[in-house]
């Protein structure tokens, strides 16, 4: 039996806590988007080893693996809004240190703390804009979501041309940023009417029983987006084209990735949703595929475009999935599940990718990506007809 809140929200969207969540994912995707490759140059700058630099790098996924884990614990003891604040004021004082401090193990401890804290931003806010969404409504304010994803990411980068790497002031700027938000977002959930109910870690496991699906297509986008930006450029790079080409390939993969959510979106309230999946898979695996035979730069761009779009569909596709299948604890415990889930598909698409185009050429790297988008693609019509 569904309680009041699942009631209400379920006729009438709390805009408020939608407002407030977009606005916190937002603030998260600025975050990371400018402490991956900023992080990075710094360091370089100052004559940090590689091996330090990726150790350093280590410390935000700890805290990814630290939050996923302790989530059903700290729900349990505090309200989901009052730990999205927490989340957004720590990565605050966590981007503060970066810009105050200059030692390497003082950023280490920074760093796993940001990614604590932005994995409790991230995983909270899921589970909530399900919370908080009708379903006639949910594919569409989930494409949002996706479109705000993404566009953070592509901004967050623009720190460094702006302000440089020297003097902390990306750091301290993107602080005061999140700062903001962090009290916008307190005076919005004073008007929120719903909040994610408190999960557990028994809640997590059983999850991947319950919906092996949608774990999947959440695997797939990982091990695909990260393909995609990780091993592509260096396809690229192998295949005859620039440096410049390479780079301008992930600009291209942003924007109309965060474009296109809002279409998905739409398509998910008007069509039959596992539908949506499939074709977004499909055109994913088609695109990767077709990549080595074309030779037009501008058609291989289009193409790397549809692959950057269709991959970040499949995610849209299983956030909306989640908040029509689940209630309660378990739309928490499905974004904890979502979060630990893409981490595994980023690695495996990242590394396997990478190794395949040493084994075989770099033409074996999208094909190879191509053929497993292939598999998952038909793994997902077979999981609706069973």
């Amino acid at each position: 039996m569904q309680t009041h809140q699942e009631l209400a929200a379920h006729s009438a969207p709390d805009w408020p806590a939608i407002v407030a969540v977009v606005l916190g994912v937002t603030a998260f995707s600025v975050a990371q988007g400018v402490t991956y490759p900023l992080i990075s140059l710094v360091l370089e700058g100052r004559g940090v080893s590689s091996t330090m630099i990726g150790i350093n790098a280590v410390g935000f996924a700890l805290g990814l693996a630290a939050a996923t884990l302790m989530l059903g614990q700290l729900t349990q003891r505090f309200r989901a809004q009052h730990l999205i604040i927490a989340g957004l004021v720590g990565c605050s004082l966590c981007l503060a240190a970066f810009a105050t401090f200059s030692s390497i193990a003082v950023w280490f401890v920074a760093r796993f703390l940001l990614g604590f804290c932005a994995s409790l931003i991230f995983m909270l806010s899921e589970a909530w804009l399900n919370v908080a969404c009708p379903d006639r409504l949910r594919g569409r304010i989930s494409g949002i979501y996706g479109a705000a994803i993404c566009a953070g990411f592509a901004a967050g980068p623009l720190a460094i041309p702006l302000f440089g790497t020297a003097g902390g002031f990306g750091f301290a700027l993107t602080a005061v940023y999140l700062a903001l938000v962090a009290f916008a977002t307190a005076l919005l959930m004073v008007s929120t009417r719903t909040v994610p109910e408190p999960s557990s870690t028994r809640d997590l496991f059983a999850f991947f029983r319950h919906a092996p699906m949608l774990v999947a297509m959440v695997f797939a986008f990982g091990f695909a987006d990260i393909a995609a930006i990780s091993s592509m450029p260096v396809y690229f790079v192998k295949t005859g084209h620039s440096e410049a080409f390479a780079a301008l390939s992930v600009t291209v993969l942003a924007l109309p990735t965060a474009l296109a959510q809002p279409l998905i979106g739409y398509a998910l309230d008007r069509l039959p949703r596992h539908s949506v999946a499939v074709g977004t898979a499909f055109v994913a695996a088609l695109s990767y595929l077709a990549i080595p035979f074309i030779e037009t730069p501008a058609l291989i761009l289009a193409a790397f475009a549809m692959i950057g779009a269709a991959s970040f569909s499949l995610y849209t596709c299983a956030l909306t999935m989640l908040g029509e299948n689940f209630r309660g604890g378990m739309l928490v415990a499905g974004s904890a599940a979502y979060s630990l889930t893409y981490a595994v598909g980023s690695g495996a698409g990242s590394s396997l990718t990478g190794a395949i185009m040493e084994i075989g050429g770099p033409q074996a790297g999208p094909l190879s990506v191509g053929a497993a988008l292939s598999v998952f693609t038909a793994a997902f019509v077979l999981g609706k007809r069973r």
